[in-house]
């Protein structure tokens, strides 16, 4: 005789109400965050509408005239259009690519080290470039790269101007960024692995791996989700190249390889007050920053299976 087994009853789902009932704390908590981000993010792009427009003060979102695609038109027909998207592309695309795997190399050294004291000091000297302000950044680059008395130029015994060598623009931009951030950057990457099991490292030494072995096998999956997120998040930024580093060391002679679009948007916007000319440029840059976004976040997600968008 065939016994028949019972049929197996999934849980009953909860409603929105018995889970706000059950979890109200949690949602007044969360309440905060999300109106302050519909009250500072969302309802200022009510203004997005006068890149349409030939925005004037005195008559007002709606009393302006709409002159529809005029502004990006007029964008994609100026004389530096070109210059001004290749610049932000090459120096926000090297920046990724040279400045990307660097934190996540320093967390695997760091997490190496034994010697706690010693470990904490060499984390606050990386980090600490991080809480100097761009402006005095600059203005120590300006030092170091002086041509009478620069620090680059005593060490080499050369009298060269680097800033204002077109040439050098994009190598000085990168290379700075990377000193500055680098350290910041590994945080993540150290938290990551201060929660792997340390069980994993014993069995790993039982069978032999060497210290190699087991940053290849063990340290460099633990990492690999983190270090797609945050790829995702640095394409989703690909043309906002930082304007503060750039217009303060930007020069008439380096223009070639420093006017990036960011710039260009101050310079329209606030020296020349065209607004709606302004708005139109920035909002193709984040259009651009949307579609990279999303086309990044596909490619990580069928690549490795994980989604975080």
């Amino acid at each position: 005789m065939n016994e028949s087994s019972a049929p197996v009853l999934a849980p009953r789902k909860k409603s929105l109400n018995q889970r706000l009932r059950a979890n109200w704390q949690m949602y007044a908590l969360l309440l905060i965050p999300v109106v302050l981000t519909f009250i500072y993010k969302y309802i200022p792009m009510y203004g997005i509408q006068i890149a349409f427009r030939d925005f004037n003060a005195r008559q007002g979102y709606w009393g302006s005239k709409f002159v529809g695609m005029q502004w990006f038109t007029r964008f994609f027909n100026a004389p530096t259009f070109g210059r001004m998207i290749k610049n932000t592309i090459l120096i926000s695309l090297y920046g990724l690519l040279w400045s990307f795997p660097i934190p996540i190399v320093l967390s695997l050294i760091i997490n190496q080290l034994r010697f706690a004291r010693y470990k904490r000091v060499v984390q606050t000297v990386l980090y600490a470039p991080h809480f100097i302000s761009t402006m005095v950044i600059c203005g120590m680059l300006r030092i170091f790269l002086s041509p009478s008395g620069g620090l680059i130029n005593l060490i080499f015994g050369t009298q060269i101007d680097f800033l204002t060598q077109a040439s050098a623009f994009r190598t000085i931009y990168i290379a700075s960024g990377i000193w500055q951030d680098a350290g910041w950057g590994c945080i993540i990457y150290l938290a990551t692995l201060a929660n792997v099991d340390p069980g994993l490292y014993e069995a790993a030494k039982i069978d032999g791996a060497s210290v190699f072995q087991r940053i290849m096998h063990i340290d460099i999956p633990e990492l690999l989700p983190m270090a797609i997120l945050n790829l995702i998040m640095a394409a989703g930024g690909l043309m906002n190249v930082g304007f503060e580093k750039v217009w303060l060391l930007q020069t008439d002679l380096n223009k070639a390889t420093s006017d990036v679009i960011a710039v260009y948007v101050y310079e329209q916007g606030i020296e020349r007050a065209n607004y709606s000319y302004s708005t139109a440029v920035g909002l193709f840059n984040t259009v651009i920053n949307l579609i990279l976004l999303f086309i990044v976040n596909r490619i990580a997600s069928k690549a490795d299976g994980v989604q975080f968008v």
